[in-house]
């Protein structure tokens, strides 16, 4: 593993630098989100997302906007190396990177999978932010195991009927695309029978019912599809051959490091705020200062995994038990982050008053709740332990 930059990594490193320096608001780069405020910037409603869609044409001419893609695609065509550059560079300024379901699921298998017209249809519009897009994949039955889903889509003449329900689509009800995988062919093995469409939300028959969680925030929803015609253009690739395609991506950096620099600024967060708030108690109880140092270890180590799937990346090699070690440390590192921020603020971490300080602002009762979600979202902790027995130790499945 190399840690060092090379020549022309430090010259892009500074660039992304530069420019965030020069045109990133410190108002923005203080809004602290990776406690789970979303907007703690001070902007609200259309001024934020007026700002958000400058940003993003900042990005675009600079290529930035989906550094992986192609640049005949609208991408930056940049090396996994420099994507990692630049998602660290942009974490620790707290920047929005454009991302999501569009550019990174629909734009990449369009890319691979797409007829001519559907590239030239949806490819500009996931780069421009026009469409935003969400992910029609998990059900009520099948979540973990996504292969057993029952929406079905029959093709009738020029079209196919979806029938079905989809749940925990994030960001549904603000969506104009989703990218839907549905059962074309009830008597195939499940993992056979499956297809890959792109939906217009807005197409008669499809609702979206909110689901709001603990911390008051829509964010998930529920889709229903009842009796919705899809034209048969709609279809990306192979009939039921959906399966392979959503497994499809493109050479992204998916080491994590963004998550490992925000669980960094936490830790400095919390020791900062316990030295001017909790000096006393940190005299006290010895216990605390070594969880914190526990903790500022332990977000240390959570970046060495990054850079240990970059090198991989960069060898040309497919990260995939490491992935999963990744994804299941950071889950539950936060957990113990939100956990240690508690037994520092005691009572006071209910708090949700911004302009309390002993509560961290708020941000210890929202981190907290927020937290629980981290070991379930994006693939739980027990499936990313079963792939880390089973690939990376090699035993037998139970």
């Amino acid at each position: 593993m190399e840690f060092r930059d090379s020549t022309a990594e430090v010259e892009f490193r500074n660039e992304v630098r530069g420019f965030l320096e020069a045109e990133y608001p410190p108002a923005m780069s203080e809004g602290r989100t990776e406690w789970g405020l979303f907007n703690a910037s001070g902007m609200r409603g259309r001024e934020y997302y007026d700002f958000l869609g400058g940003w993003t044409k900042k990005l675009n001419g600079r290529g930035w906007g989906a550094p992986a893609w192609p640049k005949e695609h609208g991408g930056g065509g940049l090396s996994v190396k420099e994507q990692f550059i630049l998602s660290e560079e942009f974490a620790w300024k707290r920047a929005p990177r454009p991302g999501g379901i569009g550019h990174g699921w629909a734009g990449p298998t369009i890319m691979v999978a797409g007829t001519e017209e559907q590239k030239e249809r949806y490819l500009p519009r996931i780069i421009s932010g026009e469409d935003q897009w969400c992910q029609l994949f998990s059900e009520p039955g099948a979540g973990s195991d996504l292969a057993s889903l029952q929406t079905r889509a029959i093709r009738d003449g020029d079209d196919y009927v979806v029938n079905g329900q989809k749940i925990w689509t994030s960001g549904a009800h603000r969506s104009d695309m989703g990218i839907l995988i549905a059962r074309t062919d009830a008597d195939a093995p499940k993992h056979r029978g499956i297809s890959y469409f792109l939906v217009d939300m807005k197409t008669p028959g499809i609702s979206v019912r909110p689901l709001v969680n603990m911390l008051s925030s829509h964010e998930f929803n529920e889709v229903y599809f009842e009796d919705v015609r899809i034209p048969a253009d709609a279809l990306l690739g192979e009939e039921n051959r959906g399966w392979y395609l959503a497994a499809t991506t493109l050479d992204f950096e998916r080491s994590g490091i963004a998550t490992s620099v925000a669980h960094q600024l936490i830790v400095r967060d919390l020791v900062a705020w316990a030295k001017e708030s909790v000096e006393s108690q940190l005299v006290a109880n010895p216990g605390l200062r070594t969880e914190l140092a526990e903790r500022a270890i332990e977000a240390q180590v959570e970046a060495l995994i990054s850079y240990r799937i970059i090198s991989m990346q960069e060898r040309g090699e497919i990260p995939n038990k490491e992935s999963s070690i990744a994804k299941l440390y950071s889950s539950e590192l936060d957990v113990r982050l939100a956990v240690t921020g508690m037994h520092l603020s005691g009572m006071f971490g209910q708090l949700e008053n911004r302009e309390d300080p002993r509560g961290l602002g708020g941000r210890l009762a929202r981190f907290y709740l927020h937290s629980t979600t981290s070991p379930i979202g994006g693939g739980t902790s027990e499936i990313q332990r079963n792939i880390i027995a089973t690939r990376g130790l090699g035993l037998p499945r139970a």
